[in-house]
């Protein structure tokens, strides 16, 4: 009789352990991870901060050796100024000592012109009085129509040199300018990525690679802790899904504290992190847990990462 009685008040005990724990989502504390990349394969010349240091927003965290992206910034930039001064050329026109030189051409080509008028006219006269040969006539003819085509030239070389440059032209130019300032901007910002600063306020909790070393490509070379306090990550039972929205305020409890804390719930989602819902039954659906974020107010900046803590379900 006395061991049915132990019996039953231990099932009950346990049963109602199962009840407490029901009501409660388990996780750890975490904070953001920021991984900065290396945007290329470069040798790291400087490492300013040691790890585990707080740092701020902007400061330098790893620089890469920019020998060679300076090199082609200064490139960029010359293109740049030639682009600027092609566009100033075309803007401004022919200079006068060129219109003047063309306006010479034009002179001595209509002095060639009527030289070499006369010259057929008297080969015509010859001709008829037949003192001179055809070929002589057709020589002169030659003469008179190449000078003709050669005024024609120089007016018009004359004319576009005082008419300026074509609309065309202009656009030309202003859209060979406008690739060399962007190719500027591009290699500005390739330049300034080999300066890896933080992006948030946090602790400096890795430094992937040593002084010296050439990284690769892609690689993470810093990595933040960031935030001012850590935020619970924990795993919703299904039942208690529906019950919680992003703004819902939450008691949190921490392994190794006696308080607890008002976390506010940031971020919760949407779908279960195991089996889905539509391949279980009624009883197993249970089992589902929805992955939440509960941040936890300032009082708790100095709680360390990876600490098993609890929340209270509403």
């Amino acid at each position: 009789m006395v061991k049915a009685i132990f019996t039953c008040l231990f099932f009950l005990i346990l049963s109602g352990c199962n009840n407490d724990k029901k009501g409660i989502a388990l996780g750890t504390l975490e904070r953001d991870r920021i991984a900065h990349t290396a945007t290329v394969s470069e040798i790291i010349t400087e490492l300013p901060i040691p790890s585990g240091s707080q740092v701020l927003i902007g400061q330098v965290l790893v620089k890469l050796d920019n020998t060679l992206q300076t090199a082609l910034v200064a490139k960029a930039h010359a293109q740049m100024l030639q682009a600027k001064a092609n566009l100033e050329k075309v803007h401004n026109g022919a200079r006068e000592e060129e219109v003047a030189s063309a306006s010479a051409q034009v002179a001595g080509a209509k002095a060639a012109l009527v030289k070499s008028e006369a010259n057929y006219e008297r080969a015509k006269m010859l001709i008829k009085k037949q003192l001179t040969s055809q070929a002589t006539l057709d020589s002169t003819l030659a003469a008179r129509d190449e000078n003709l085509a050669k005024l024609n030239s120089a007016q018009e070389q004359l004319l576009q040199l005082i008419n300026g440059a074509r609309i065309e032209d202009l656009k030309i130019s202003e859209a060979i300018l406008a690739t060399a300032v962007a190719v500027l901007a591009s290699e500005n910002k390739k330049l300034q990525d080999l300066t890896i600063t933080a992006k948030r306020d946090g602790l400096l909790d890795n430094l992937p690679w040593n002084l010296g070393e050439r990284v690769t490509a892609g690689s993470p070379v810093a990595i933040v802790l960031a935030g001012n306090v850590p935020f619970a990550r924990v795993y919703v039972p299904e039942p208690y899904r529906i019950k919680i929205k992003a703004g819902d305020k939450l008691i949190v409890t921490v392994d190794g504290l006696t308080t607890s804390f008002e976390g506010t719930v940031r971020w919760i989602s949407s779908e279960p992190a195991f089996t889905p819902y539509y391949a279980l039954n009624q009883e197993e659906r249970a089992n589902l847990m929805y992955l939440a974020e509960i941040l936890l107010p300032d009082s708790a900046s100095d709680l360390p990462m990876g600490v098993p803590a609890q929340v209270q379900m509403p």
